[in-house]
């Protein structure tokens, strides 16, 4: 067996290709090990194969949109914020731009440009890539740590797990780390689905699929006449009302689907879901027109049926709303899809007006890890120096990405925090090596 690695980073990930060439870049002989054929799997599927780097904010706006994990992340987003990443990502040639909504993509809207460009940083750092060599063992022995994989045995003063989580199991990420983590004495939080999308067995949702809608308040409630379980984990939806009334309330794009129901807002309050224990008891509760009020929109129904007697009920609904989904609205409102607006009572417009600003779908569950862009669970972070991304419990071992019990809402903010905490961890891993030969 050669001589002992300075540091081991363990999956070539977002968090682990920064992490590996900090160390390197630090002085610390560093070995990147990834058990797929070629490195950044996820990153090459990532925001449809665009890769949304990071978000378009401070630091500050990066630690709020966790919630509360945010204060987790100061000490390594002093490290590397935002700001820095797109520096990062720009300076090997690779041009960004800030898209609506604040998400940073590259120009060329290629994730294989960004993945690239981390790999030259990479390269140009002195840390040694092995691809096609999982790991199938970790151990502590005395001061070293032992890695096994099915090619050989390693030895390393530091190592750092940056294996991801169980999103996008066909990328390779299955949790492998949990695992090792919990032999080494670690808590591992349940891994459950985050930034998945939501299903639903309601029949004129499936008929309106494909359906596109670019502005809508959503939120996940008690289906009617059900009382909220007292079971609901507390993190199951961030933002959520303490009443219990609402799980987890987004605003944004929508999409209809053949299973159900996608887009970022509803990929965002899906936490909400796979943290109860009876996801069909739940309701998705949406306002297709968030930025018009109840009163004003009965208001705006009785004027255009006032002013268009012969026009259908359908065709008398805001233009914002698209034909195939007004359509539908009156359908569910009980309403004759013949009704004229001459014969458009006061209570049909306020059931239509009801409908639309709160429109119930039934929730059955969601399409869980296999469309997950994040996994919300992992290691515990109390047992995690946010600091330095050093593990409390077993010294020389680092965490960083996904592994952690991290997660963020969609717009950038997951990969930050890898880039982040992997940086953190990489140079905090190689700072004992270098202060040691010194």
């Amino acid at each position: 067996m050669n001589d002992p690695w300075d540091v081991i980073v363990v999956g070539a990930g977002a968090a682990g290709i920064l992490a590996a060439a900090r160390a390197a870049e630090c002085g610390a002989k560093t070995l990147l090990l990834e058990k797929n054929r070629r490195p950044g799997v996820k990153i090459l599927m990532s925001g449809g194969t665009r890769c949304n780097i990071t978000h378009d904010c401070d630091r500050r706006g990066i630690v709020e949109a966790f919630g509360d994990q945010g204060p987790f992340l100061h000490s390594a987003l002093a490290a590397l914020g935002p700001r820095e990443v797109v520096a990062l990502i720009e300076a090997e040639g690779v041009a960004t731009k800030v898209e609506e909504h604040g998400k940073i993509f590259p120009v060329s809207n290629a994730a294989a440009d960004v993945l690239a460009a981390l790999l030259r940083r990479l390269e140009r750092s002195g840390a040694i890539l092995a691809t096609e060599e999982p790991l199938t063992g970790l151990v502590r022995e005395g001061e070293l740590f032992r890695l096994t994989t099915p090619q050989r045995e390693l030895l390393a003063r530091q190592v750092i797990v940056t294996s991801g989580g169980q999103s996008y199991p066909g990328s390779g990420t299955i949790g492998e780390g949990y695992a090792w983590a919990k032999s080494l004495g670690h808590t591992i939080v349940p891994p459950r689905p985050a930034l998945t999308p939501i299903t639903s067995d309601a029949a004129w949702v499936v008929e309106l699929r494909g359906l596109t809608l670019p502005d809508v308040t959503v939120r996940i409630v008690p289906r009617a006449g059900i009382e909220i379980a007292v079971e609901l984990s507390p993190r199951a939806g961030r933002g959520a009302k303490r009443d219990g009334t609402i799980l987890a309330e987004r605003r944004g794009g929508m999409l209809f689907t053949h299973f159900g129901l996608s887009g970022p807002a509803l990929l965002d309050v899906s936490r909400a879901v796979t943290g109860h224990h009876k996801p069909q008891e739940l309701d998705l509760a949406c306002d297709f027109l968030p930025h018009v009020s109840l009163a004003a929109l009965e208001e705006e129904l009785k004027q255009s049926a006032a002013a268009s007697g012969k026009k259908i009920v359908a065709h008398l609904m805001p233009p914002a709303l698209p034909a195939r989904l007004a359509e539908a609205l009156v359908a569910l409102s009980g309403i004759s899809p013949e009704r004229r607006g001459a014969e458009f009572g006061k209570a049909e417009r306020q059931r239509l007006a009801a409908s639309i600003k709160e429109c119930r779908i039934p929730v059955t569950g969601t399409k869980g890890f296999g469309k997950a862009e994040v996994t919300a669970g992992g290691i515990a972070l109390a047992e995690v120096d946010s600091k330095s991304m050093r593990s409390k419990l077993v010294p020389g071992l680092f965490f960083a990405g996904e592994v952690l019990d991290l997660d963020g809402p969609i717009g950038g903010y997951n990969f930050q925090a890898a880039f982040s905490t992997g940086w953190l961890a990489g140079q905090c891993a190689a700072e004992p090596v270098i202060w040691t030969r010194k």
